[in-house]
């Protein structure tokens, strides 16, 4: 009988350690700029194509590699970083592991040219699927670079499952960002296709974040600075003017590493609290500086999980410095123990007597004592019956509050004429998912959830999906037909939009148009929207504008599906009404109406449960 158990090959070891750590093209510029920025580069510049598909080159002027160190580098676990377990403790590089080349190379083809200042010459190796194909001298600038070409070519499952250009690219300039906000004093340039989309000069942060993020946020930057034994925090706060129903403008560092942390992220909303909408979100930009034996960065290999030894000390400390920060400029209350001259409350001497307070006031007065007055009794008298005749007439008046008063019939459909007789009897075949009979009474609970009586019970409708629901099919209807009801703005609004955003709006322009939008481009990141949709109503359209550009590209979307589809679920989500709102009787009636002439009324566009039936046997049970 064979034995079972074999040891993988390097290979295919380094394309399983690449399911890992290299996901997208992202996480090769991730690890790749990490590792520039490793070598004490001034001055990096990264080039895509095809959003990373067909090419990703890093070049910087770092302090290159010897000809062995560059053979070295590309095998699993070989770091300059760590030589002991002790070292993981003290970590105050980016990368670590020395997984990321091997990782790489194991997945595209990589072209790597490196030169230290000492040598005259520098080195070339290519490496096709983990195997080194060539290697030589070659003369070439002090510094690295890196060509990695056809990523997952020889594996054609993953490269499948690449999202859409604009989506890749759009998780390259997230992945971008997180790292120039880290080291302003680095520069960095980001090309894409042949475009300058970042051209970052060395500076301080706050002009990196403006030179990000467009100068509409410089205003709105509130500087945030505590130093404490435990942790030093810095950074910036975005002011209460600036929040967003979707901010993605949210940055943690932990020694110059970007972090996610819910925990913290919770701190800073509650920093917020009662100076936000609860359907707002703060931009902010906060930077730790902690002793790295405090915390532990090797709990997820991409190493944006980190575990903190006083997480709820600092949980705290961020909430308090925020709250003060938002303070200092009147967007919060405020306690400044620094003053001392803000109350100043007299205190007693031992040798000063207090004194009652006199009352000097008439002490025989009687205020509830009758007047002596007869004239005073009379006119006393004749008000009270005057009142009296006037309360009677009027309680008469109310016996019959509406005879003599015709009715008008309502303007809002019935349920009949909303759906039709056809379409009445499909949703009564559906079941208990569907309309039972028409609903004679809503209510609305917790300005969330609609209920109205049905045959088997109690009927639980989600306001926000719902109402996603209807715009969805509205807007469907009227991209197959091309039609689209706009109103023309007096004042068309200006947009500023990140690289990145700015190219996502160029692509979906032409299918906006269809929808009632009438949006110009006037500027090379600049445009200026003319007219919206009539649905927005009161909503400024520019906001809606980047609610929905946030809404498409963080949706997970099939590859296949129509970009009309996509956008009428972008819109329809970003224009619905969300939970607070409070809706009259009326309103409610007919979005009821509304919401069951859609062909699938039970469900959202993104298939979440939009209706609920509580049976009546449930209830009963309750009371079992």
């Amino acid at each position: 009988m064979t034995d079972k158990i074999k040891v993988l090959p390097d290979a295919v070891a380094n394309q399983i350690a690449a399911g890992e750590v290299i996901q997208r093209p992202a996480s090769i510029i991730k690890e790749l700029v990490e590792n520039s920025i490793d070598a004490g580069s001034t001055d990096v510049t990264v080039v895509v194509k095809d959003a990373g598909r067909t090419l990703v080159q890093v070049s910087d002027n770092g302090s290159g590699m010897s000809e062995t160190d560059a053979r070295l580098a590309f095998e699993r676990h070989a770091t300059s970083k760590i030589t002991s377990a002790e070292d993981l403790f003290m970590i105050r590089t980016m990368g670590f592991r020395g997984e990321a080349l091997a990782s790489i190379a194991a997945v595209a083809q990589v072209e790597l040219k490196t030169r230290r200042a000492e040598d005259e010459l520098g080195t070339l190796i290519e490496i096709n699927g983990s195997v080194v194909e060539r290697q030589e001298n070659v003369n070439c600038q002090v510094g690295t670079t890196f060509l990695i070409k056809n990523l997952f070519y020889n594996i054609p499952a993953r490269r499948k499952f690449l999202k859409e250009n604009p989506i890749e690219f759009k998780h390259i300039v997230t992945e971008f960002q997180k790292i120039v906000l880290t080291y302003p004093e680095i520069a960095f340039q980001l090309l894409h296709n042949g475009n300058l989309i970042y051209q970052l000069p060395v500076s301080n942060l706050r002009q990196r974040i403006v030179n990000i993020f467009g100068k509409n946020i410089n205003p709105n930057l509130i500087p945030l600075h505590v130093d404490t034994t435990l942790v030093k925090l810095s950074g910036f706060v975005g002011s209460p003017e600036y929040a967003k129903k979707k901010n993605n403008d949210q940055y943690f560092f932990v020694n110059k590493r970007f972090m996610k942390h819910p925990y913290f992220h919770k701190a800073v909303l509650l920093a917020y609290d009662q100076i936000l909408p609860h359907d707002q979100q703060p931009a902010y930009f906060i930077y730790l500086d902690v002793d790295p034996a405090s915390i532990d960065i090797n709990i997820h290999p991409t190493k944006t999980e980190i575990k903190f030894e006083d997480g709820e000390a600092i949980f705290q400390i961020i909430r308090s410095a925020v709250r003060e920060a938002l303070g200092k400029v009147n967007a919060g209350p405020s306690i400044d123990f620094d003053r001392e001259d803000d109350i100043t409350i007299p205190m007693p001497s031992n040798f000063s007597q207090v004194k009652m307070p006199s009352f000097t006031g008439e002490s025989f007065y009687n205020p509830f004592e009758k007047s002596t007055s007869s004239q005073n009794d009379e006119d006393e008298e004749l008000l009270q019956s005057r009142r009296f005749e006037q309360e009677t007439e009027a309680a008469s008046q109310w016996s019959m509050p509406f005879s003599g008063i015709s009715h008008p019939k309502t303007s809002v459909p019935s349920f009949k004429q909303a759906t039709g007789h056809h379409e009445q009897r499909r949703f009564e075949g559906m079941g208990k998912t569907a309309a039972e009979n028409i609903p004679k009474m809503v209510l609305q609970l917790k300005n969330k959830y609609l209920l109205t009586s049905v045959k088997s019970g109690l009927m639980l409708i989600d306001q926000s999906r719902a109402h996603e629901r209807i715009l969805y099919e509205s807007l469907m209807n009227r991209l197959d037909k091309n039609l689209g009801v706009a109103q023309i703005e007096l004042f068309p609004t200006r947009i500023e939009l990140p690289p990145s955003e700015a190219g996502l709006l160029k692509e979906l322009m032409p299918d906006l148009k269809t929808c009632g939008f009438d949006i110009t481009l006037i500027g090379e990141n600049s445009f200026s929207v003319n007219s919206s949709p009539s649905e927005l109503e009161e909503e400024s359209p520019a906001d809606f504008v980047v609610l929905m550009i946030e809404t498409y590209k963080n949706s997970i979307f099939d590859p296949k599906t129509e970009i009309k589809e996509r956008v009428a679920r972008a819109m329809a989500k970003a224009s619905s009404i969300g939970y607070g709102k409070q809706m009259k009787e009326d309103e409610m009636q007919q979005f009821i109406d509304r919401l069951f002439a859609c062909s699938l009324p039970n469900y959202s566009p993104d298939g979440k449960l939009a209706i609920s039936i509580l049976s009546m046997e449930d209830i009963e049970k309750k009371f079992s």
